[in-house]
């Protein structure tokens, strides 16, 4: 088993997923994305998961939502640090 194609976060899909509904990977550089979301995944608690799928189905859609919102939150303070920070 390798670790890092069997295990992943899933709060790493649901940032990028926000990122993308931003629009900020079209008028961010990649140096920048990439602090994001370090930042982010670091403000946020790891939530690890084998399949997509798994969450898709048995994921209640209050804690869905809960999660959203944590991203949400996580990416305005890690957007804020680093424009502050620049």
């Amino acid at each position: 088993m390798k670790l890092d194609d069997d295990i992943h976060n899933y709060y790493e899909k649901l940032l990028l997923d926000h990122i993308v509904e931003l629009e900020l990977d079209n008028s961010k550089d990649s140096e920048y994305l990439a602090d994001l979301c370090c930042i982010s995944l670091n403000l946020l608690p790891p939530r690890y998961i084998r399949y997509e799928v798994d969450m898709s189905f048995y994921l209640p859609q209050s804690e869905r939502f809960e999660m959203q919102m944590k991203v949400k939150e996580a990416v305005s303070r890690a957007r804020q640090f680093l424009d502050e920070n620049k």
